[in-house]
């Protein structure tokens, strides 16, 4: 089973090599991220979709929501670390109390009371705390299984991935079963999103690729990103003459420049 995931990532990316098209500077490993994209999506194809469609027509949808809800609650616990670190306290203060509210009253999770009580659910992870500490993001990187990424995410993914409290379940048998049922979850709540990107987009890569990174950017600066320089914005680095100058210098045809 191992060579064949092998081989078949393998000829993915020579797929992906032989893609002569211009490519995005934010993405200069593209033949390589076609090639494990392509393995992602038939992966996907084969097994997690069949799996996730399955569940959302077996389980109400009264029984996806606890589950979703359950791990939220537990996903709080680092989200409020992550807004301690990025130094917003009183975001951190808001995720421990949803999490204290929710294992207490809501019986582990699996009912959201905090919402309703006015703390906000927040999304914070280790690779927006880094780029809100200034690290650069790097080039765009497709992760095997994992899927869209950067250098700086992919990084941040390892923090998140060995600080997960399901890490912490015993026995082993018992962690693999959550984090299972978690991943199951997650695809059945992408199951809509999926098919308006088959639906709309003409190259999914491309149009994964740009919502992945717009996303994320909004997501480090809280919504609210700053302006992205654009190569014509080169010449406007230019420094401009006075406008009392250049009205001088319209009045009398004569006058050189100084």
């Amino acid at each position: 089973m191992t060579r064949l995931l092998l081989v078949a990532a393998l000829a993915g990316a020579a797929v992906g090599c032989a893609s002569t098209a211009e490519r995005d500077p934010r993405d200069p490993w593209e033949p390589l991220n076609r090639g494990i994209y392509s393995f992602n999506d038939m992966l996907d194809t084969a097994v997690a979709r069949p799996v996730a469609s399955a569940y959302q027509k077996v389980a109400p949808s009264e029984v996806r929501l606890r589950v979703r809800n359950f791990f939220g609650n537990i996903g709080d616990v680092f989200i409020g670390v992550n807004n301690f670190l990025q130094g917003k306290f009183e975001d951190g203060v808001s995720d421990w109390a949803r999490f204290a509210f929710n294992t207490t009253i809501g019986l582990l999770g699996i009912h959201d009371i905090a919402t309703d009580m006015g703390y906000e659910k927040h999304n914070e992870d280790f690779g927006q705390t880094f780029g809100r500490w200034g690290a650069a993001a790097g080039p765009y990187l497709v992760l095997p299984i994992v899927g869209s990424s950067d250098v700086r995410d992919g990084i941040g993914w390892g923090f998140d991935f060995y600080t997960d409290p399901l890490n912490e379940t015993k026995p082993f048998q018992a962690r693999w079963g959550l984090v299972g049922l978690r991943l199951i979850q997650t695809r059945a709540d992408l199951l809509d999103a999926s098919r308006i990107l088959e639906e709309a987009a003409l190259d999914r890569y491309v149009f994964q690729r740009d919502a992945y990174l717009q996303r994320r950017r909004n997501l480090i600066y809280d919504g609210r990103p700053p302006r992205e320089k654009e190569p014509d914005d080169e010449a406007g680095d230019k420094p401009q003459k006075p406008a009392t100058e250049e009205k001088e210098m319209h009045d009398d045809p004569d006058q050189k420049p100084r």
